[in-house]
């Protein structure tokens, strides 16, 4: 027996008026998705444990098989881990965006998607005058990058706000509270002018792009404990595909494979076709295959109905129709790791619609892959970490 698991990062969400009162998945024609919702189980699951924050972080993990109450460390560890960052005891890590303020709001908190091509340009530049023995930045993918800080465990205490949850919004009251608040507070003020001067931005502008205008650091954690493998849990070999850190990080947490597959990415330019078939090819030498996919949730932080839309479009044509054809052989299971609903843009810890198809799983009632229809099963999964294990059969 061979599995598959599909994570559609942010897919869920809430009715919009650009969708005539409907979600983005009631909105989106997903006919393999719904075929595998008449087919298979179907119901929701909370893979953020209350009093949790809704990251991907959190959620992912549960999403896994790993209880997140019990295993998670901080995100920034996490991606610092998938960086190949070996973190010293007492050393902090954060995310540390690329983000655009202008006139005191948070316009993109992804630098207008910037790629790594010139992201990596102006960590550089950035590492080269901020940078000493105690404060260091590493360049991650696009946007996304990490700030260590020696001796940061005060960081553990210090409030930081997401970006993502400042969208269009002013960021004052915002800012770095407690701690460490006076030195991520140095550390943004004084990376304004470097980027502000730096050539890549002077192109970006020119070319009608957001410029970085700053760094912005937030999710700080210490060197997680090691976490017990994939393997050692559920008995099987599994490998993971994703475009972002985060997922690569906790592979590496778990002695997953990481797949390099050419042309996945972090947003619609995503080649779904490509990245399924690769995840398939896995499976000779794997028995599971996470397939992570990122572009419902960059489109719904950017508020694009209609790109968000046409990404679970793609997702059902180019990698849920591949699924589909293998027949019952295998056995999936689909679902977001949490709602990144289009009115807000940002996450939220509502309960996530899931599909469990393949031999053993037997329908309940399901029309569609929607959070109506999940919700009509009336099968609801309280701890979602638990849902590895039904894949499973464990």
């Amino acid at each position: 027996m061979k599995f598959v698991v599909l994570i559609t990062d942010g897919a869920s969400g809430w009715a919009v008026d650009a969708f005539g009162g409907r979600t983005s998945l009631e909105a989106a024609e997903l006919p393999n998705l719904d075929r595998l919702a008449r087919e298979g189980t179907v119901g929701l699951a909370h893979t953020v444990p209350r009093g949790m924050e809704p990251s991907s972080a959190v959620a992912c993990m549960s999403v896994l098989g790993y209880d997140p109450c019990r295993y998670y460390a901080g995100r920034g560890p996490i991606e610092a881990v998938a960086l190949g960052i070996e973190l010293e005891p007492e050393q902090a890590a954060l995310r540390c965006n690329l983000v655009t303020v202008i006139d005191g709001v948070m316009r993109s908190y992804a630098a207008g998607g910037i790629p790594s091509s010139e992201s990596h340009v102006l960590i550089k530049a950035i590492q080269s005058e901020l940078g000493d023995a105690r404060v260091r930045f590493h360049s991650g993918v696009g946007f996304r990058h990490i700030l260590t800080v020696r001796h940061g465990r005060h960081m553990l205490e210090t409030e930081c706000t997401p970006p993502h949850d400042l969208a269009d919004q002013p960021v004052d009251g915002h800012l770095p509270v407690g701690p460490g608040a006076d030195l991520l507070l140095d550390l943004m003020e004084r990376s304004k002018p470097i980027l502000a001067d730096h050539a890549v931005n002077k192109r970006r502008t020119e070319r009608g792009e957001p410029p970085a205008t700053q760094i912005w650091p937030f999710w700080p954690g210490l060197r997680p404990d090691a976490l017990p493998s994939f393997h050692e849990c559920f008995g099987v070999r599994a490998a993971v595909t994703s475009a972002v850190d985060l997922l690569r990080g906790i592979a590496r947490q778990v002695s997953m494979s990481v797949l390099e597959i050419p042309g996945v990415t972090d947003g619609t330019d995503n080649d779904y076709a490509a990245q399924m078939e690769g995840a398939l090819d896995s499976l000779e030498e794997h028995d599971l295959v996470v397939v992570h996919v990122e572009a419902p949730d960059a489109t719904g932080h950017a508020g694009d109905a209609e790109g968000k839309r046409e990404s679970l479009e793609h997702i059902d044509r180019l990698m849920v129709e591949p699924l589909a054809r293998l027949g019952r052989g295998v056995r999936v299971l689909v679902m977001p790791d949490h709602p990144t609903p289009l009115a807000i843009k940002t996450h939220t810890a509502e309960p996530v619609p899931f599909i469990l198809w393949g031999e053993g799983f037997e329908p309940n009632g399901a029309a569609a892959f929607t959070e109506a229809a999940a919700s009509a099963t009336g099968l609801e999964i309280a701890h979602g970490n638990s849902l590895m294990g039904r894949l499973l059969g464990r």
